[in-house]
């Protein structure tokens, strides 16, 4: 069969070059039609004023799935999965068109990269091109990549927990926010969690906003027995997890209106409270659906109106007197951290105090 020739894609005051477009990127479903590469990247299109809302002026790593999405494929998360089937691009991706822009970042391990700042909807629409699903933002501007303007909240349920108990936890979430003066935007996650952001003054560095995370956790936990936050699985029990490593420095969340690569093209989809307290199943919020969805507006359209202190979450940290938390195990080892090992496994003998190995 001959290979379809390429489809322009309008993208705001631009056309954009899509190649492939019938290249199927997801399999039909029993609730969905086959996705193609040119669905795709019409998708990012149609939803640019809340997508460009997640994505303008931040430091963005690509998820590319260059081949489509079919079960048991595999997506790379480090040097050991050079057979895997999709991957991270956290650099500019050669052949960029000129009016992509990107700005420099350092990573935990103190190298830097340029990475994509998209600045405009023609900037995502040529990522589907080059097959990206989803879209991987810092959480700050290009202006000042080192202070967060985003707390970012990870609802992750652990097994035996589903989707539901995700949903209720995060109206205990709310309510603990708003008893702080801080007012949350949520969003599905596109599978079975739930994530909440809160936009806050730059003026913190992510060590800061990660112990905000952490005393917010903490709260939580307190007022809800099916909250944890214990870092290693084995402790965490049938509970969601508060992942409150997603506030380090270069570990990212899907944006919202990001698709994920799982079968039914779901949407990461932003949501008012009361809205995400009414949702079943988070698939329904697909490709297909959100579109005519967001027709009527964003739901997080006023997140950019007011930028809140963390201060309260920071005292909440101090207050509970527990310390510092393990950090995620490609971070570079970090001071007051406990060891990096598992409970069952730990001998204490080959601990110091500061949790650095004996040997």
């Amino acid at each position: 069969m001959a290979k379809a020739a390429a489809v322009e894609v309008q993208a705001g005051e631009r056309t954009v070059r899509v190649s492939s477009p019938d290249r199927m990127i997801y399999e039909a479903t029993e609730r969905t039609p086959e996705v193609t590469k040119l669905m795709v990247a019409q998708y990012f299109a149609s939803v640019d004023d809340g997508l460009m809302r997640a994505l303008r002026d931040r430091p963005t790593a690509l998820e590319r799935w260059t081949s489509g999405v079919r079960e048991g494929m595999k997506l790379a998360t480090g040097p050991q999965d050079k057979d895997a089937d999709a991957f991270y691009q956290k650099r500019v991706p050669k052949g960029a068109p000129d009016y992509l822009e990107s700005v420099q970042i350092t990573f935990p391990s103190g190298r830097t990269a340029d990475e994509i700042c998209p600045t405009e909807i023609a900037v995502p629409v040529w990522c589907a091109h080059m097959g990206t699903l989803t879209f991987h933002p810092w959480p700050v501007r290009r202006s000042d990549v080192d202070r967060p303007d985003e707390l970012r909240i990870d609802l992750d349920p652990q097994p035996g927990t589903t989707f539901a108990d995700a949903v209720r936890v995060a109206g205990v979430a709310d309510e603990l926010l708003r008893e702080l003066g801080l007012v949350g935007y949520p969003k599905t996650s596109g599978n079975r969690g739930v994530h909440v952001y809160v936009r806050i003054r730059p003026d913190w560095e992510f060590a800061d906003v990660r112990h905000a995370a952490i005393g917010f956790g903490r709260e939580l936990e307190k007022r809800d027995s099916g909250v944890t936050t214990a870092w290693w699985k084995e402790e965490r029990g049938e509970r969601i997890f508060v992942d409150f490593n997603q506030n380090c420095r270069d570990r990212t969340i899907a944006s919202a209106y990001s698709l994920r690569p799982i079968a039914g093209a779901p949407v990461s989809t932003p949501m008012t409270w009361a809205e995400l307290a009414e949702v079943r199943d988070p698939r329904e919020h697909n490709l297909f659906t959100v579109p005519e969805r967001v027709a009527d507006g964003d739901p997080w359209a006023g997140i950019d109106d007011e930028a809140y202190s963390i201060q309260p979450l920071l005292d909440i940290y101090e207050a509970s007197g527990l310390g510092e938390m393990n950090f995620p195990p490609d971070h570079p080892k970090m001071p007051g951290e406990p060891p990096r090992v598992q409970p069952s496994k730990k001998v204490a003998e080959h601990w110091d105090a500061d949790g650095n190995r004996v040997e």
